[in-house]
This record gives structure tokens, sequence and C-alpha cells, in this order.
């Protein structure tokens, strides 16, 4: 366990990362959580053709199974992961989605080897904010929280990015990427009847909000953060030690981001308190919250939890970035700086990969 902590705990790093890819290159498709049922077999396969188009080949591995809520035992998804990330010829590693258990995976991980490795980038979203933000937060390796396998056939939108652009930057690389204004109301499309779909219905108009005030924001530190129901539970044990990240790797403070999956507002509520008391937030310059289709609590809504939470941080709270579960998805590169901008006229996250 001692060896989990060395990285947090050293001197001043600089962020690792990874090379751009180029044409040619290697995919690992893996499940560190759930795999890809029967059923949705015909979408996963348009993924992975989205993902060929851009000329890469892609690389399947054997942890994909969708008959459980894992796509294997943990030893074998942890062998599986380990594997592709350590592997020179692999230069991404990209899950179909995420699930529910991917936890069980982390003790299993060989850290020395991840640490000891050339960086990959790795993406995702949901579950899979289990295993990337530990990984930057305990190797210092940039990770790209965005838009998983399943989803990758969708086009961005004005204004946004996908995984697929980001993966090609060069460290020293700043890009920006603004709100598109609208997003969509009516849930997920169901890629069993559907397995082709690439263009989101974005049927609603929605900007970024300022939960605590009025005033503009525009404030910046290095990115950090997940999803609020799995992040919680990897609060007190060295794979959530965000403080220690922050206070080695990270003095010029932090933009941490979270976004709620589907708890409703209660639940979310004591989930944000107790990540808030391990100190999640602690170097926090401002805190990003991303849309949600989340239900309240009675009276107590979403909005309401966030603020009863976090609302004595006495830093910026900017609500509904496009950050969540939420279509269009706005990727987030973890260990990057960032600088968000949110004004009458304009909702911004600019990141640099210094």
């Amino acid at each position: 366990m001692a060896a989990l902590w060395t990285i947090a705990e050293n001197d001043r790093m600089s962020i690792r990362y990874p090379a751009p890819l180029r044409p040619g290159d290697r995919i690992g498709v893996t499940a560190p959580s759930q795999g890809v049922g029967e059923s949705l077999k015909d979408r996963l396969d348009v993924a992975i053709r989205t993902v060929e188009e851009r000329g890469y080949e892609v690389v399947v591995g054997d942890c994909m199974d969708g008959a459980g809520h894992v796509s294997a035992p943990a030893a074998d998804r942890a062998r599986e992961l380990t594997g592709m990330l350590t592997d020179p010829g692999i230069k991404a590693v990209v899950p179909p989605w995420g699930g529910e258990t991917a936890i069980d995976l982390l003790p299993l991980l060989d850290w020395d080897a991840l640490r000891a490795a050339d960086p990959t980038w790795i993406v995702g979203f949901s579950d899979m904010s289990t295993v990337i933000t530990p990984l930057t937060l305990l190797t210092g390796m940039a990770t790209v929280h965005g838009n998983n396998l399943m989803d990758t056939p969708y086009r961005a939108p004005h204004g946004l990015l996908t995984w697929l652009d980001i993966v090609t930057m060069p460290p020293g690389t700043t890009f920006s990427q603004t709100s598109p204004g609208r997003y969509r109301s009516t849930g997920w499309v169901d890629y069993r009847t559907s397995p082709d779909v690439s263009e989101f219905i974005l049927d609603a108009p929605g900007r970024w909000t300022r939960l605590d005030g009025d005033d503009d924001v525009e404030v910046e530190g290095r990115l950090i953060g997940g999803c609020i129901e799995t992040l919680c539970n990897l609060m007190g044990t060295p794979y959530g030690d965000v403080a220690s990240f922050a206070r080695a790797q990270a003095p010029e403070g932090l933009l941490v981001y979270v976004e709620a999956a589907g708890d409703d507002a209660a639940t979310i509520c004591r989930n944000l308190h107790g990540m808030r008391l391990a100190g999640f937030f602690e170097a926090a310059n401002a805190v990003l919250v991303g849309r949600t289709e989340a239900p309240p609590t009675g009276s107590l809504d979403q909005r309401e939890a966030v603020l009863d939470a976090l609302g004595g941080l006495d830093v910026p709270i900017i609500a509904d970035v496009e950050c969540g579960h939420v279509p269009p998805y706005l990727p987030i590169v973890n260990g990057a700086r960032g600088r968000v901008r949110c004004t009458g006229d304009r909702d911004e996250l600019l990141q640099i990969l210094d």
C-alpha cells in the first residue's frame, strides 16, 4: 500500500502527457467495468469502424463479455488493462462504456509498471472515473474524461471536441471548448434499435449557470474530477487523495469538476459532503458541475444539493457544464491546466497540455 502514496507525496513533478496519436497507431478496447451484450454488438461494430475510419488499428481485448455486471473477473480485467497501458505498441485505451464496480480492480493494477511505462491515453467517464482519476492522481498521467467508445460515433456539435480529437494533440497544445448552448433533454438513444446514430438531437436550450452568485467568472487551475457516485467511494483511500495531488502537482490550485449520473439529490448531497470532508475540494479555485437529469428528493433538487454541500467553499460554482451524462459531451483532460470563463456572453473551458 505504501507504494501507492509515493507519487502523491513526492515533490513537485510535471503531468505526464502521452504522445499524440498518428494514423496507423493501435487503440486498445477493453471493459474495466461492464462489457457489451449481444443485443448491442451492432453498435460496438459501428463504434469500432468510426475509430478505424480515423486511420487507427483497433485491438479488442478479451474482457468484453456483457452477460453480467462486469466483463470478467477483477484479476483478468486488471491484467488486461495494465497490459494495454504498458504495451508500447498501444497508444490509447478506450472502454465501451462505464458500468458499476470497476473499483474492484484498483488494488490489482500493477501501479509500479504503470508509473514506469511511457504514458498512454486512456478515455472514459461514468464508472471509468473510478480508473482514470486515480491514474492521474497516482502516476501523474493525463487522462481524458470524455465520451466512451459506444458514444464515439456521435459528431461533436459546434464548440466541442471528441476524445479522438484530443488524443492527437502534442504536449504544449492549448485548446478551447465552448458550450453549444443546447442539450438533449429526452434521455438516451436505444442503441439496440438505432446502432448507427451519429447526430445528437439537442432539443433544449441551456447555458452554464453560476450557482453561488451573479458575477462573471474567469479562473484557472489544474483540472481533476469525475462522476460523484463512483468517486465518493474512493474517499479515504489512496486512490482518491486529491488533496495530496494538489500539494504535489498543483500549487496553482485546482479546477474540480463533478457530475451526477443518476442518484437522487439527497444521495448526491451526502456524497458531496463526504468528498468535501475528505479534502476533495480543498485546493479548488472553482467547481464545475455537470448538467444532470438526476431526480430531486422531495423539496431538495440537484442544484440545492450542490450548494448545501459546497456553498461554504467560497469559490465559484458553475453548473450545467456539458461534462456529465447528459449529451453532448465536453471532454476534460485530468491533469491539464484549465481556464474557465462564464460570463454573460461566453461559456468556455480552455485546456493547456503543459
